[in-house]
């Protein structure tokens, strides 16, 4: 159940460094343990924008960043993508910690999921939890060649002629639509319009494209679910396109009380298919993060505060 704060944080929008990248960085202050989203690939920071928004109706301290790579931030090195997305994710958890150091809750969605839990195998002592949605990184359906074989991009991309962003952009929307959901029922169109809005150039999606193929074989063995030892909340969509539910089994039986929340009818972005059941499922992981790691006393006095409340 989702808890009402106490007051409406404003987001704020600014760039910031993380290990020497240079990134557009949503954030809201707040109160609660922090907590740093982190998006799927050619996707941006703005994933979580309804998200952040129910965040700051509750008061809850929040960061979403743009990976190296996408959306506004830096480009990636020439070297292996996913050590930098490691070390990028690591400074930004040193960010947001603060002083005193708060461990925070890190969620991911697609191939944030999946830095997400590298980051638990690695660094879980300084987490308070991750909350992977549809991690990539496990068995993936055929999502390159999807997109590759897309007569309308392969069109697009050849083209010697300079292409109208407006084209581009309705090439880009389509397939983001056609992988990412279950249904266009529920999603808000202005998000689809966000997502191409990050590729109106022709040199953009290729770049896109190049690190998916770079990436691929980095993601075939990324994860080392034996190591993970903070709490874990997988959020999945049972008819998701590109990386498929069962896959989490192999988590759960890897990680020690993790669990899932199996959402009906939704796709590879719940975030954005379903965001008020997401954000709702988001709150209560971290409020109950944030109980586990009270002292004793403190948290019997948090109970009897909240006795006398009605949701």
């Amino acid at each position: 159940m989702i808890r009402p704060g106490p007051l409406v944080q404003p987001l704020f929008e600014h760039r910031q460094e993380f290990a020497g990248y240079a990134t557009r960085v949503l954030e809201l202050e707040g109160s609660g343990p922090p907590i740093v989203m982190l998006h799927g690939y050619a996707d941006s920071a703005d994933t979580w924008r309804l998200a952040l928004a129910t965040l700051a109706r509750h008061g809850q301290r929040a960061l979403a960043v743009d990976l190296p790579g996408f959306g506004g931030a830096d480009s990636l090195d020439s070297g292996p993508i996913l050590p930098q997305l490691d070390a990028f994710v690591s400074d930004a958890i040193r960010y947001v910690s603060g002083r005193p150091r708060q461990a925070p809750l890190l969620v991911g969605n697609s191939l944030g999921g999946c830095v997400s839990l590298r980051a638990a195998a690695r660094q879980g002592s300084k987490l308070a939890g991750v909350l992977a949605a549809a991690p990539a990184g496990l068995q993936m359906s055929r999502m390159l060649s999807l997109v590759e074989r897309d007569p309308a991009l392969r069109l697009i991309l050849a083209l010697p002629a300079p292409v109208p962003s407006a084209v581009l952009r309705a090439a880009v929307a389509r397939l983001y639509v056609q992988l990412a959901f279950a249904s266009t029922r529920n999603v808000d169109p202005g998000v689809i319009s966000t997502f191409a809005s990050h590729h109106q150039q022709r040199a953009k999606v290729a770049s896109y494209l190049d690190i998916a193929h770079r990436m691929l074989p980095e993601l075939r063995n990324s994860l080392e679910l034996d190591r993970v030892r903070c709490p874990l909340l997988l959020v999945w969509g049972d008819r998701d396109r590109l990386l498929y539910a069962r896959n989490a089994e192999r988590v759960l039986e890897a990680v020690p009380g993790s669990r899932l929340e199996l959402l009906p009818g939704v796709g590879h972005c719940p975030q954005v298919e379903a965001p008020e059941r997401f954000s709702e499922i988001l709150l209560d992981y971290a409020h109950e993060l944030e109980a586990r790691r009270r002292p004793p006393a403190a948290a019997a006095t948090a109970r009897v505060d909240a006795a006398p409340r009605s949701y």
